[in-house]
């Protein structure tokens, strides 16, 4: 990109004639955001015209980065009106009464693009309804507005990854200009009606919505933590110097926030279960502090995660028999008495005994497993699996991290536990920062087990307990027809479709059977069959 020229837009006329296949696109603007957007439009295999109110001023001083923009032709408002039949306007919300409201007529049937974004996040209507009140016989289409001028420029940072957000009320607009997204390489989500504009303007001026509540809640519980801790180790006994406080004093709260924000990610999902059990339904809204919980268990698990690395950085520093005193066997020198010559005698460090290689051995696992589960967090990964996949990593493998958390605690911990007195124990910070996870764990194995896990299981699927007019989902065992995936003739057979299964009920007859299934050289299989009574 460095050594690109720089050339400027060129004022001759494109003869577009001539281009057979390509589409003629307008953009109103000729700041950042329309240049980049021009550039990455002609890229895509786009003509493109540019109006500006004052073409010759800007004829001068605006020049693109890439020698195959050349082509781009700068021209008047009123000449990218009548040229393109769908422009985006890449102008502020202040400017659309004053610059194009005296090309109402020639904007009528136009589909125009409103890219604009507001200052405020609170506003009556969207810029798009602006703009559509402004030129009422144009087809107004909301998108692009999430993307960047940098992302527009920069080819290899934007595809897939990067949505297009797209509304209008009108669903062929919202079909062109989704192919238009696509064919520049984003994927596009489809908001409906042009009302979802507001929702889209207000959603680029949030800074971390999502995490400002976690954030504020770990460090609150950091501080107890640390409260806690000084009034243990400085004010009740002096156990640690001043000068400790820096890395073996910080590193206690450290890991005890971790652990407890890791519970407070398991936890709501728990509570929401108890909530539907409660209720007998699943169509009855959630508690609104538990719907936003249940929204921030992303984040909570990732600050989870980045103090549990902290955590793991700082026990490698301090790994040594002076830190670690308890974790290792302890190396004694005895000197005979009459001994009276000086003699040197070295002395190797102690090695691990059985807790401390049991704690790193535990911890290190846990580390490795959470590892996995923040990486399947981030979009790019999560989206390369499937649904099966996902879930078991964050259902099944999270919890078997979260469970071995709870076990390097306690391998720390309960040599000392059995020696203290229950008052004493009940002050233990190594055992009061897994009450909180043993109670999630606790949770999620009773809602895991008979007759728990059926009965939630039938709520989640919509049965309703105090509903005497709903039919109920039969869950039982029965057999199951499977078509032989590789038997292309077969498949084809049915409308070309290739199947890899099919579950086979007859509900008409006394109990379901496989000669109910007219399907040529299947394999029967005793799996869960589900079928509903109707």
């Amino acid at each position: 990109m460095a050594n690109e020229a720089l050339i400027p837009l060129m004022k001759q006329k494109m003869k577009t004639d001539n281009r057979e296949g390509r589409t003629t696109l307008g953009i109103i603007g000729t700041g950042n955001f329309a240049v980049a957007l021009a550039k990455r439009l002609t890229m895509s295999g786009y003509d493109v015209i540019m109006g500006s109110r004052r073409p010759e001023a800007r004829q001068n001083n605006l020049t693109m980065i890439s020698d195959c923009l050349c082509g781009v032709e700068l021209t008047s408002i009123a000449e990218c009106f009548r040229k393109a039949s769908i422009i985006f306007v890449a102008l502020h919300m202040e400017d659309f009464k004053i610059t194009l409201e005296p090309f109402v007529d020639a904007a009528r049937g136009k589909i125009l693009i409103d890219v604009s974004n507001r200052e405020h996040p609170h506003a009556a209507i969207s810029n798009a309804e602006h703009l559509a009140s402004v030129l009422k016989h144009s087809i107004v289409v909301k998108g692009f507005n999430s993307i960047s001028a940098y992302t527009l420029e920069s080819f290899q940072e934007s595809g897939s990854g990067h949505k297009v957000f797209i509304a209008s009320n009108d669903s062929m607009a919202r079909n062109k200009v989704a192919d238009i997204a696509k064919t520049m390489g984003f994927s596009v989500v489809d908001l409906g009606g042009i009302r979802s504009a507001r929702f889209m303007e207000e959603f680029v001026l949030r800074v971390f919505s999502h995490w400002k509540i976690p954030i504020f809640f770990t460090f609150g519980i950091f501080n107890l933590w640390s409260l806690y801790i000084v009034y243990l180790y400085f004010i009740e006994a002096s156990v640690f110097q001043w000068e400790q406080v820096f890395l073996k004093v910080l590193n206690k709260p450290l890991c005890m926030t971790a652990i407890t924000v890791l519970a407070i990610t398991y936890l709501p999902s728990q509570l929401a279960s108890i909530v539907q059990v409660y209720n007998g339904t699943k169509h009855k809204q959630f508690p609104r502090f538990l719907a936003t919980w249940l929204k921030s268990r992303k984040q909570f698990g990732l600050i989870s995660f980045f103090l549990i690395t902290i955590h793991v950085i700082a026990s490698t520093v301090m790994m040594s028999p002076t830190y670690y005193s308890s974790w290792f066997r302890p190396v004694t020198v005895t000197v005979p008495a009459n001994v009276s010559v000086s003699q040197v005698l070295p002395v190797s460090p102690g090695v691990m005994i059985w807790k401390g290689e049991a704690a790193c051995l535990v911890g290190i696992t846990a580390f490795v497993i959470l590892a996995i589960v923040a990486v399947t967090s981030i979009p790019s990964v999560g989206d390369s699996l499937n649904w099966s996949e996902w879930r078991c990593i964050h259902s099944k493998l999270s919890l078997a991290g979260l469970i071995l958390t709870v076990g390097h605690v306690c391998i720390m911990g309960a040599p000392n536990w059995v020696n203290l007195e229950t008052l004493k124990l009940f002050k233990s910070i190594t055992f009061l920062s897994i009450l909180l996870p043993l109670l999630v764990i606790l949770l999620r194995l009773a809602f895991s087990c008979p007759p728990l896990s059926g009965y939630l299981r039938k709520i989640r699927r919509g049965w309703e307990r105090n509903s005497e007019s709903q039919i109920s989902p039969l869950v039982q065992e029965e057999p199951v027809t499977i078509l032989h995936q590789f038997d292309e003739k077969m498949v084809n057979g049915y409308q070309g479709v290739r199947l890899e299964s099919s579950c086979c009920c007859d509900n008409t007859a006394p109990a379901p059977s496989t000669s109910s299934c007219n399907q040529p050289k299947s394999v029967s299989f005793n799996v869960q069959c589900e079928c509903s009574a109707v």
